[in-house]
């Protein structure tokens, strides 16, 4: 049956994937990875060995024609990546996109991402929130940051570990020292750690360690901050 299904997979601890993610890559007929490498670990782990091909942000426009001609003539195709949920800061948007343009049946699975938890165990509001994930790196970034000045809502960015520092002392130019925040990093894994505090404090507390992972930053909107 011709169906696209977007499974979400571990941010860390392979243990968390649901039984019927498991069924879906077990049952589908070619799984898309972003990395074939860091995929096989997972799927070796479960004894899965259903046909594996890249799909990632370097080559996803040169090959959406070819998988969309192999689900028109009837395959069923599960993309994943390398953790958490495909199209979250990851590739993905793409193929959704041309799938239901060309009304080929979108299934996407409930599973992990990394900025629920980091969320929920920031001790921030959680009610309402923005995700901004990467920051630009350069054209827009101010921009960006400027706009962001007047949010209320609690904001949640992804960033890679050589750029947490840059990161945290731009909220501090832009939100003030003072605004509440934290981040999250190893989410799942044996070293996970949440560091809680004033955007100032995570930026000593950043510069003086060598901290490894990906990071989930959470901060508090304006009204937040008084």
């Amino acid at each position: 049956m011709a169906k696209l299904t977007l499974v979400p997979t571990p941010i860390g601890n392979l243990k968390d994937i649901t039984i019927r993610a498991l069924e879906v890559l077990q049952e589908a007929d070619l799984i898309l990875a972003e990395d074939t490498r860091t995929s096989r670990v997972l799927l070796n782990h479960h004894q899965i060995s259903t046909r594996l091909e890249s799909y990632h942000m370097h080559n996803e426009h040169k090959v959406l024609a070819r998988y969309i001609e192999q689900l028109e003539s009837g395959v069923h195709i599960a993309l994943i990546s390398d953790a958490g949920t495909p199209a979250i800061s990851d590739p993905g948007f793409l193929l959704v996109r041309e799938a239901i343009k060309n009304n080929i049946d979108v299934e996407t699975l409930p599973g992990p991402t990394a900025f629920v938890p980091a969320l929920v165990n920031s001790g921030l509001p959680c009610d309402k929130f923005v995700f901004e994930g990467f920051l630009p790196v350069k054209k827009g970034r101010q921009t960006r940051l400027t706009f962001l000045q007047e949010e209320n809502r609690t904001m949640v960015f992804y960033e890679s570990p050589h750029k947490l520092v840059k990161t945290l002392g731009d909220f501090v130019q832009y939100f003030g020292p003072d605004r509440p925040a934290s981040f999250s990093r190893e989410l799942s894994k044996k070293f996970e750690e949440t560091y809680r505090g004033t955007v100032s404090e995570l930026l000593m507390y950043a510069e003086s360690k060598t901290l490894k992972g990906e990071f989930v930053l959470v901060v508090g909107g304006k009204e937040n901050s008084k």
